[in-house]
């Protein structure tokens, strides 16, 4: 589906599809804690995937309700885009973002953490 689809029934399939795929990875109530920092990586089968600011707004509200309470708890926004036809180093990356870049699978691969102070998110 194209991420910046108008087309209702599409969005809706999409914000569906991550909705489930988030409820089986997350069995907790949603997070109360506040703030939030959001973070994303885009690992893309694609040579032309578009923007990666297109891509984040369509998950945050997929997530909402069910990760966190509401999508004003985030305050800091981190997103990553990758090509997987192009050299990825997995040295360092949490274990199911390092194997989908080894199996070269497309995926979307959310972290949602307590925000820190802006001087340790500048440097």
């Amino acid at each position: 589906m194209s991420h910046q689809t108008k087309h209702s029934p599409n969005r809706d399939a999409w914000r569906d599809y991550v909705y489930g795929r988030a409820m089986a990875a997350w069995p907790a109530k949603p997070l109360q804690n506040y703030p939030l920092k959001f973070t994303m990586v885009y690992l893309s089968d694609d040579p032309k995937p578009g923007d990666i600011n297109n891509f984040v707004k369509p998950v945050q509200d997929a997530l909402c309700a069910l990760i966190y309470a509401d999508d004003s708890m985030i305050l800091d926004v981190s997103a990553h885009m990758r090509l997987l036809n192009e050299p990825n180093a997995i040295s360092g990356l949490p274990r199911i973002l390092a194997q989908a870049i080894i199996d070269g699978e497309t995926c979307v691969y959310v972290a949602i953490s307590d925000s820190s102070d802006l001087a340790k998110e500048l440097t």
